[in-house]
């Protein structure tokens, strides 16, 4: 699972690719109460390093699927 996190006052994206059992609501929820209680935000990726986001900085969380597929190249 892609997630992509906006940083708020700069124009940095932050990418973490999460394992794709990761369950989506429990993510959303931590994020939500993240934004809401001003804490850090802490995401670990498939390979285990961890991300710490304060809560008060987050402009928008893209959560998305690794099942989307990403295309390289010039196919339609």
């Amino acid at each position: 699972m892609d997630v992509r996190i906006g940083i708020s006052e700069s124009n940095q994206v932050i990418e973490v690719e999460m394992a794709d059992e990761t369950d989506r609501a429990a993510l959303k929820s931590s994020i939500s109460d993240s934004i809401s209680e001003g804490t850090v935000l802490w995401l670990i990726d498939k390979r285990g390093k961890e991300t710490g986001i304060p809560g008060a900085k987050v402009a928008f969380a893209d959560i998305g699927s690794a099942a989307d597929g990403r295309r390289i190249g010039f196919g339609a």
